[in-house]
């Protein structure tokens, strides 16, 4: 019966499961309350199982790229890291253009909210700083993904020079096995996308954002004009073929898994499996798409400038385009300070209402109010962030191909 069951799941794609999940899920919350909380350990086991293996398998498998790297992967990876600061500055372009074409007001209120944010784009720069040299075993225990990068980085290149082949032979069959093992994680996925969605609409259901509809659209409709429009028009530039097969096929198989799990970091094993079904280089995606749940956030851009636009909009505050071109830039940096778990971004929108000289008690209010409509809109932005990995991952690749003359049409869809 088992076996029947599993060749009958393996028949079906996986993105068929997940919407099986998610209607199953919708249902579970509108017509069947009282399972939800069954139904919500699904959810909480997938999320924990993904947040779970993320950091030991992103150690392994950098350690195993410097260890095995060819001598044109760092050549690679500084396009793919030029991409995501370009459109992450694009991106809050994009925010700050929406704010000035359809204004935001807010209903600020007294409530506060136990958060620490940080008091300034310095102090961002520290905990980058301080993250990169974090103690291994905490990196890996907290999930700092800078610090697993920078160890797994030096490691890795410390034992080029003096691991034996059986070293190199046994830390790449870690590396497999570690994605073995995500591949059984992900395969769980329809019915933690089922425990997510029930949990969501039972829990907080859509009346409490009517309000906020206003803010929402301009947000969304910002994750929407870079996803569809401003991320296609970098790919067709550096690669001269029709974007969008790439673009959609990302949305679909990496989007979705992020839009529910709302975490970057959690999306990091679901971004691997993508990239290697793009018959990308590992050397590349291993490094690339872990850097990217930290310092890609176009998304989070949009939001840092959205809302603290927002604020200054209901204060009066009149903002001038140097001022607004400063916000820009602001935003940038902050999202790439941002930390890739649900709600991250929005502990950096005091940093950016700074700028106006708006005091931390109006800021966190603003802060507030994200935390309100982040049902939704931080489900959106980890979609627009998460998949962003992918596609910029491997737009560099197709641009190096492109030059070599090697680039087919064919190579912009993933392998089943």
């Amino acid at each position: 019966m088992f076996t029947k069951i599993k060749e009958i799941l393996m028949s079906v794609s996986l993105i068929k499961q997940i919407a099986v999940g998610l209607i199953v899920g919708i249902c579970i919350a509108c017509f069947a309350p009282g399972l939800i909380p069954v139904a919500s350990i699904f959810g909480d086991f997938f999320v924990k199982a993904l947040k779970g293996v993320a950091p030991v398998l992103v150690f392994f498998l950098v350690m195993n790229a410097m260890l095995q790297k060819k001598n044109d992967s760092n050549a690679s990876i500084k396009p793919v890291i030029m991409l995501y600061f370009i459109t992450t500055f694009l991106a809050a372009l994009v925010g700050v253009f929406s704010s000035f074409m359809f204004p935001t007001t807010l209903q600020l209120q007294t409530a506060q909210t136990q958060v620490a944010p940080p008091s300034g784009i310095a102090e961002v720069i520290h905990t980058l700083l301080m993250n990169i040299v974090d103690n291994p075993v905490n990196a890996l225990v907290n999930a700092n993904y800078i610090g697993i990068l920078s160890w797994a980085i030096i490691i890795g290149i410390a034992l080029q020079s003096v691991a034996s082949e059986a070293t190199k032979d046994c830390l790449d069959d870690l590396a497999r096995g570690m994605t073995k093992v995500v591949t059984w994680v992900i395969h769980f996925a329809p019915f933690g996308i089922m425990g997510l969605v029930a949990e969501s609409i039972g829990s907080n259901g859509l009346s409490t954002l009517l309000t906020y509809v206003h803010l929402l659209a301009v947000l969304i409709g910002g994750y929407a004009v870079v996803a569809l429009v401003i991320n296609p028009l970098v790919v067709y530039i550096n690669t001269r073929q029709n974007p969008y097969p790439l673009i959609f096929s990302c949305l679909r198989e990496s989007a979705v898994y992020a839009f529910f799990t709302r975490s970057s970091a959690a999306n990091i094993p679901v971004n691997m499996a993508l990239c290697k079904r793009l018959g990308l280089n590992p050397d590349i995606y291993s490094i690339t798409i872990p850097l990217g749940c930290t310092i890609n956030m176009s998304g989070a851009a949009i939001t840092i400038s959205v809302m603290a636009l927002a604020a200054a909009h209901t204060l009066g505050i009149a903002v001038d385009l140097p001022t607004a071109l400063l916000l820009c830039i602001v935003s940038a940096i902050g999202a790439a300070g941002t930390s890739g778990v649900a709600g991250g971004s929005l502990l950096l929108i005091p940093v950016a209402c700074a700028s106006f000289g708006i005091g931390n008690d109006i800021s966190m209010q603003v802060v507030a109010v994200g935390f309100i409509i982040s049902v939704l809109e931080d489900s959106c932005e980890t979609a627009l962030n998460s998949s962003s990995d992918v596609v910029f991952t491997a737009t560099a690749e197709y641009a190096q191909r492109r030059k070599n003359g090697t680039l087919r049409a064919e190579d912009m869809v993933p392998k089943n």
